[in-house]
């Protein structure tokens, strides 16, 4: 089993930055894709960014520029650096870690994170 904490969120004013951590932990397991994903009242949830172990990132469009997506392979965490905040950003972010056990390969999901942007 593989557990996943996240932290980072608050409320931020718009064009303001704020920054998400995560970090995956438990016995024996290897570190796939890790990403964000977010959800807004009355919506569903939705990609953020990805990156794999190798680096290789993918943003939304609608985050595209604004964030980072980053991972450290060694700590087993991953960040996302949100900058030029929007109202539209505001949501329930939740990391996602995709790891192989021995079992299998399964997708394991953070408690979320509440980011407001308003003023």
């Amino acid at each position: 089993q593989v557990q996943v904490a996240e932290s980072g969120g608050g409320l931020v004013q718009p064009g303001g930055s704020l920054r998400l951590s995560c970090a995956a932990s438990g016995p024996s397991f290897l570190l796939n894709v890790m990403g964000w994903y977010r959800q807004a009242p009355g919506k569903q949830r939705e990609l953020v960014a990805t990156i794999t172990s190798g680096g290789s990132t993918n943003y939304a469009e609608s985050v595209q520029g604004r964030f980072t997506i980053s991972r450290d392979n060694a700590r087993k965490t991953v960040a996302l650096q949100m900058s030029s905040l929007k109202p539209e950003d505001t949501a329930v972010y939740y990391c996602n870690v995709r790891a192989t056990v021995v079992s299998g390969r399964y997708d394991y999901w953070g408690q979320g994170t509440q980011v407001t942007v308003s003023s």
